[in-house]
Parts: structure tokens; C-alpha cells; sequence
């Protein structure tokens, strides 16, 4: 089991979404960078959990957790020339970009914010910690995972 961090921003897609699809999964579509693209595509795996963060917005950090239900497979809406996302390189036979079924676990009581988290001297591998890093999927440690899991919830991580 791996841990990791997705980024979305709430005005478009947030923790709130997610727990409103039914069977409260949905794709996790529109990755566009093919650092990210290579996570989802090669080492992000059903069972692994994600921390939910929004960006790009008022509250900035950790909304909540998410598992992974389903493993890679190609983002429909590279192939969909009216979607945002298109990209007229890819085909079905030879798709660039990929997604992954995430499923709602927990939605924090506050989010653990992007300051507090930058304020914890033991978080120091976590990408939104460091500058330049802006990739929208991205490892988190197991030990660091741990210390973030218990600063927005007070309880231990246990899968």
C-alpha cells in the first residue's frame, strides 16, 4: 500500500463532490502533466489512499482521504474533441493520458491548511513543501502520512 496526494480545486471539483457520487467514486480525470501521468499510470494502486487537497482556493491544504478503487486506465476525454482535455495525439489504440477510480473515505472537520502543514519541522518530503513543486498527483511517506493524518484528526492512521 502507497500513500499519495491529489490536488483539485474545490470550485471544480472538491471533498464534497466526491462524497456525493454514487457509491461516492468517481475518475480522476484530466491529469495533464506527464509526471503526475506516470504516477497514475505506473505506481498508484487500488487500496492506496489519498489525501483529498484542494488548491487554488480560500481554505488551501487537506480536505479529507480517499482510497483507490480502481487501478489506470485511459481518460476518455483525451479522445473527446469538445472536452478541455483533448489531445488530438492521443488515440484508443495509443492513449497518453490516464485515470484512476478514487472512492470517498473521510472528510476532516477542518482542513488541515497548507501554513499548518508547512509549519510541521518533521514534514519535509511532501512536494506542497517544496518550492517549484506544483504536480497535481504526488507521493506522501508513510511517516509523514502518519503525522498529517493525526494533525487533522487526532487519531492514529490505520488502514
Amino acid at each position: 500500500m502507497a500513500f499519495w496526494l491529489f490536488k483539485s480545486e474545490p470550485d471544480a471539483f472538491g471533498i464534497d463532490d466526491l462524497a456525493s457520487r454514487p457509491n461516492k467514486t468517481e475518475p480522476w480525470d484530466g491529469v495533464r502533466n506527464y509526471q503526475a501521468r506516470n504516477f497514475l499510470r505506473d505506481k498508484v494502486k487500488k487500496g492506496d489512499f489519498v489525501f483529498f487537497y484542494h488548491s487554488s482556493c480560500k481554505d488551501v491544504g487537506i480536505a479529507g482521504v480517499a482510497t483507490i478503487v480502481r487501478e489506470a486506465y485511459p481518460d476518455e476525454s483525451q479522445f473527446e474533441p469538445e472536452s478541455r482535455y483533448y489531445d488530438p495525439k492521443a488515440t484508443p489504440e495509443a492513449p497518453r493520458w490516464f485515470c484512476v477510480d478514487v472512492q470517498f473515505v473521510e472528510k476532516f472537520d477542518q482542513v488541515l491548511s497548507l501554513q499548518a502543514i508547512k509549519a510541521m519541522s518533521e514534514i519535509t518530503q511532501l512536494g506542497v513543501v517544496k518550492k517549484g513543486q506544483r504536480l497535481s498527483v504526488m507521493p506522501v511517506e508513510t511517516d509523514e502520512w502518519q503525522l498529517l493524518y493525526k494533525s487533522a484528526t487526532g487519531i492514529d492512521f490505520s488502514s
